[in-house]
């Protein structure tokens, strides 16, 4: 058998042999995702590489699956395009949902294995977990680089979670790259809930529809801080070091003024403890702006931001 066409933009790296020598197959691993919206970039195959000139780490395929034919006079017809025509009235109907295109991920190792048992021992061995954290982990990497390069605000991250599906397997390379697969099994995914008793976890499942209908109905407010908060959480879980620490010097801020304001005498002791830390969070801040190729200290912006999330619940509780 004549050996199987390497991913396209895809090289081999030259320290494995399996990629030089004649192989009767070559099979790429991948995890692959959909999900109900487009994206954002366009569709194509990106390489990802940790160094100028470096050979791609990940090559990650994007590509539309549309629901219905734009162009076919129902909804857009173009992305950003906005058209109306009449419609007709049907009181004893509910209107049709408007047809939608879903988007697939693919999220693939550019070093092929040179065997099938090879492939089913990697699943078999695959810890979903951590498999599926590491695959959003690359497919935010490339929407967090496309907001920035398209200076799009509305580009955003996606979690687990929001995904239609979730696969991993194996397969050839143009059939991996046009998400097609040899094998392939589909991965769950349930937001981890350990540590949390049976009534508690109930409790924190009800806390955020309470507070959100608070906040709708003017009975709440939401703050600054909060918000500066959940930005930097986010620019921590997708490592974006620096990016976190300045968000997090900025919630701080806020929290001191904020928290204070409100004249909680059960927040003084939070209050306090986030004054102490106060100065640690400004240092990591002044070293991602100023230090050149030195980070922030993680373990240091982790545990800040941690203490400041419980000050912000015990707030919400509290009140």
């Amino acid at each position: 058998m004549r050996a199987s066409a390497p991913l396209p933009g895809a090289r081999p790296r030259a320290d494995r042999k399996d990629t030089v020598q004649a192989v009767a197959q070559s099979l790429f691993l991948f995890l692959q995702m959909e999900f109900p919206w487009e994206l954002g970039p366009p569709d194509g195959r990106y390489l990802l590489r940790s160094k100028p000139g470096g050979e791609a780490d990940q090559v990650v395929v994007l590509a539309t699956l549309a629901a219905g034919r734009r162009g076919s006079g129902r909804g857009r017809s173009w992305p950003g395009a906005v058209r109306s025509r009449p419609l007709v009235a049907r009181p004893d109907a509910a209107p049709e949902p408007a047809l939608v295109a879903t988007s697939r991920a693919s999220i693939i190792d550019p070093v092929p294995v040179s065997a099938e048992s090879q492939a089913r021992a990697w699943l078999d061995d695959l810890d979903p977990e951590r498999a599926v954290l590491d695959a959003f982990g690359t497919l935010n990497r490339v929407l967090h680089l496309h907001r920035v390069a398209a200076a799009d605000p509305y580009v955003h991250e996606l979690s687990p979670g929001q995904a239609l599906v979730i696969r991993a397997g194996w397969g050839e390379g143009e059939h991996v790259a046009d998400g097609r697969w040899l094998h392939a099994r589909e991965l769950s995914w349930r937001t981890p809930r350990s540590g949390l008793r049976r009534g508690r976890a109930r409790t924190a499942a009800l806390r955020p529809q309470e507070r959100f209908a608070e906040l709708l109905g003017a009975r709440g407010s939401a703050l600054m801080c909060e918000s500066f908060a959940l930005r930097a959480r986010l620019d921590l879980d997708q490592s974006r070091l620096a990016l976190a620490a300045i968000g997090l010097e900025a919630a701080f801020s806020a929290a001191t003024f904020e928290l204070r304001a409100e004249q909680r005498p059960d927040l003084e002791v939070r209050l306090a403890e986030l004054q102490k830390l106060s100065d640690g969070v400004a240092a990591q801040a002044r070293t991602a702006l100023t230090a050149g190729d030195e980070l922030p200290d993680e373990e240091v912006v982790r545990h800040a931001l941690e203490r400041l999330e419980a000050a912000l619940r015990a707030r919400t509780i509290g009140g």
